[in-house]
């Protein structure tokens, strides 16, 4: 069979059974990229917005986007963000993609890491603490993706987060039961608007992995796909694993989760704006849920 507008050889064929060539497939991923900006009204005239960029497919992928976006409408600005945890065998590859296509573009790359920021970087505090590896590296790139967010003056975050993620992220949560944190999800993330919080936006919210990882391969973003090797084994890996094999045998399940998350997304944001108020860390300031934040009570744990 061939593409449905043009009779070439498809790259990729949709649920629904519709396949598309390499340009008709590109057309059709930036274009619901873009409706998914309109709709969700993700990015308004002369925002500031910082692009979490990890060197993978998803990230480059958003930021070429996002700067396309931005060239067209000529009312934003890009800078791109950059945490180096510290992980030997897969980051320094992932920096070395990322520096590359923040060139072509001419977009500013600040990097971060946390050897700078907590005196290890992630390879050795696994070594020392006793710590899942996932729930260290998240607290710790959220912390200072939003902490140099607010000293870079920027209004909104933007991150590669697709439909896999937040499916997975929905399932997650339901199985622990941290309904709250499902309240902070969406294309546009958290409950609550504080200066000192930097909003999340997540462009890519309705395209999956895999359609990512084709445009980022026929874009040429990255010269292979490098998974993290301390994803394996961890919780999310067994909740993907799951819903992988879901969707071989139920098609478009992942796109139904989240849909109909969306459904009920504004009833939890209003219940929960009403019953919570921001916190601050009273180590370190920055927003939190209680008293310490988590970032803060992993670095008492390295430093003892």
């Amino acid at each position: 069979m061939t593409c449905k507008n043009c009779s070439i050889k498809p790259v990729y064929s949709q649920i629904s059974g519709v396949k598309l060539c390499r340009s008709c497939f590109i057309k059709y991923f930036e274009k619901k990229v873009i409706k998914t900006i309109k709709k969700y009204n993700l990015i308004q005239n002369n925002d500031k917005i910082a692009v979490a960029v990890s060197g993978g497919k998803d990230s480059l992928s958003l930021l070429y986007l996002l700067d396309k976006y931005a060239k067209k409408y000529k009312n934003q600005k890009l800078i791109a963000i950059l945490i180096d945890e510290g992980i030997e065998t897969y980051r320094p590859k992932t920096i070395e993609d990322a520096k590359k296509l923040a060139k072509e573009l001419d977009i500013e790359l600040k990097i971060y890491s946390f050897k700078d920021e907590f005196s290890k970087p992630l390879d050795k505090i696994l070594k020392e603490l006793k710590e899942n590896a996932c729930s260290v590296c998240g607290t710790f790139r959220r912390y200072l993706l939003n902490k140099y967010a607010r000293k870079l003056d920027v209004t909104k975050l933007a991150t590669g987060h697709n439909l896999d993620d937040e499916a997975q992220s929905i399932l997650m949560n339901q199985f622990k039961g941290n309904i709250e944190v499902s309240a902070r999800l969406g294309p546009i993330t958290g409950i609550i608007k504080d200066k000192k919080f930097i909003p999340r936006i997540k462009p890519l919210y309705f395209m999956t992995e895999k359609e990512t990882a084709i445009y980022s391969y026929l874009k040429g973003f990255t010269s292979k796909f490098i998974e993290c090797p301390n994803s394996y084994d961890s919780y999310r890996d067994e909740v993907r694993n799951l819903l992988n094999s879901l969707e071989v045998k139920y098609p478009g399940i992942k796109y139904s989760i989240v849909n109909s998350f969306l459904v009920t997304l504004p009833l939890l944001k209003d219940h929960y704006s009403k019953s919570r108020k921001m916190e601050y860390c009273s180590k370190c300031n920055e927003p939190c849920s209680g008293t310490i934040c988590k970032a803060c009570r992993i670095i008492e744990k390295i430093k003892n």
